[in-house]
């Protein structure tokens, strides 16, 4: 009985996150695309503190194993203010009963001082940095919830493994500069790949338009040289041809599926490009496929 009455108050505060997160203006807290995320994260963090305020310590035995408090790549974990880990569901486990500070890059420590000085209250605050995903094992941003309730940081967080549209958008204009300013020199950072021209999923890739042949990309160097209308994505569209028939035709963008190197998925990309002298740029962001039945 009392699982079913936790359930029915996870699902009424999963309601109640997506309107209160949906709500929310700032764009940084909740990453494009990432609503439906951070409402299970919010949700999540608010059970488990209210399981707090019924149990105590005794509800930190379960959130540090797997199940009522862990949904997918979601889990909870708690610290003291002094940067101890009291609980945890997901890898973290391994840290419970250390202090995590002494393993953290200085980065990640000035957000967790900040985080620990917040004082007590209702308030979910959030934060974004960098972390391993335990699924996949690659490093990813992370977007974390947190409250803070007697002397404890109770936390939430989810990866985001794909870019807005503006985010590529910027990285598009600064490429496009920085050919525009230094080609040959820009065209040897991206092939070397600089992170200015490399963020997260999304990357610089660059073709002449004299040569027909892809003269930098900023993620697979085995693509270096080819001829570019003849790249191909896995379900055989003429890629390279579509994106220079666009780009003849003044549109300023295209959309197909390729390679995401965060998940390493096919998924739909709408790639902006832009002519720069003899120069066909381009950044593309990724959209998470969706089936027929969905």
């Amino acid at each position: 009985m009392k699982m079913f009455v936790r359930f029915m108050l996870y699902s009424l505060l999963l309601n109640w996150a997506a309107v209160a997160l949906a709500q929310t203006p700032a764009p940084a807290t909740v990453p494009a695309g990432y609503e439906e995320e951070a409402a299970r994260a919010a949700a999540l963090l608010r059970t488990a503190v209210d399981l707090y305020k019924e149990e105590g310590d005794a509800a930190f035995a379960k959130f540090s194993r797997q199940g009522e408090f862990t949904d997918g790549d979601l889990y909870v974990y708690v610290l003291d203010r002094q940067g101890h880990m009291l609980a945890a569901g997901g890898p973290s486990a391994a840290l419970i009963g250390r202090d995590v500070s002494p393993l953290l890059d200085d980065e990640l420590k000035q957000h967790l001082a900040a985080a620990l000085q917040q004082p007590d209250s209702d308030t979910i605050h959030s934060d974004e940095y960098r972390w391993k995903n335990w699924q996949d094992g690659k490093v990813e941003r992370k977007r974390v919830y947190y409250q803070l309730y007697d002397d404890k940081s109770f936390a939430v967080g989810y990866f985001v493994q794909r870019s807005s549209p503006d985010a590529a958008q910027q990285l598009l204009e600064d490429a496009a500069q920085a050919i525009q300013a230094d080609p040959q020199g820009t065209i040897a950072r991206i092939n070397q790949l600089d992170p200015e021209f490399n963020r997260d999923d999304l990357y610089v890739f660059v073709a002449d338009l004299d040569t027909q042949s892809m003269v930098a990309h900023g993620y697979n160097r085995r693509l270096l040289g080819i001829h570019f209308p003849d790249m191909k994505n896995r379900d055989g569209m003429r890629v390279g041809q579509k994106l220079l028939d666009a780009a003849e035709a003044g549109e300023t963008s295209v959309s197909y599926t390729w390679p995401n190197p965060v998940t390493g998925k096919d998924e739909e990309k709408q790639t902006l490009i832009r002519k720069v002298g003899d120069y066909l740029v381009a950044v593309g962001y990724y959209q998470e496929s969706k089936t027929a039945a969905q």
